[in-house]
């Protein structure tokens, strides 16, 4: 009883990867988040973090949800360890159709392995 539902959002493909209908290549997991490699890769290292609840983008953010959001960054410079980003590297999201985003689930590109351009 004490556990939170988890809201999954059925057409969602990040929802679908986070429960493992769609299959990823993981490079991290756990109750929280997962993170993966990206399918098409911007970077030579390009991995998707997500929040395993949906969350629609930056805009549905609240004081309820906004502890995984701490978390995600909480394991991030672990995650760049794991695959090996030693010079640094750079984390984005995108918010609404005018920024960019194109999966409503919100989610961080972690990119690096090699020195990266100006950010638009």
């Amino acid at each position: 009883m004490g556990r939170k539902a988890i809201a999954i959002i059925m057409d969602c493909v990040f929802c679908k990867i986070a429960d493992g209908t769609i299959p990823s290549k993981k490079v991290y997991e756990d109750d929280k988040m997962l993170a993966f490699y990206d399918i098409e890769p911007a970077a030579p290292v390009h991995i998707v973090m997500i929040p395993k609840e949906h969350i629609a983008s930056v805009d549905a953010l609240s004081e309820e949800n906004s502890d995984v959001i701490a978390h995600i960054f909480s394991k991030a410079s672990e995650i760049a360890r794991t695959v090996g980003l030693k010079n640094g590297y750079r984390i984005t999201t995108n918010c609404g159709p005018d920024g960019g985003q194109t999966v409503f689930h919100i989610h961080f590109h972690l990119m690096g392995g090699k020195t990266l351009g100006k950010m638009a």
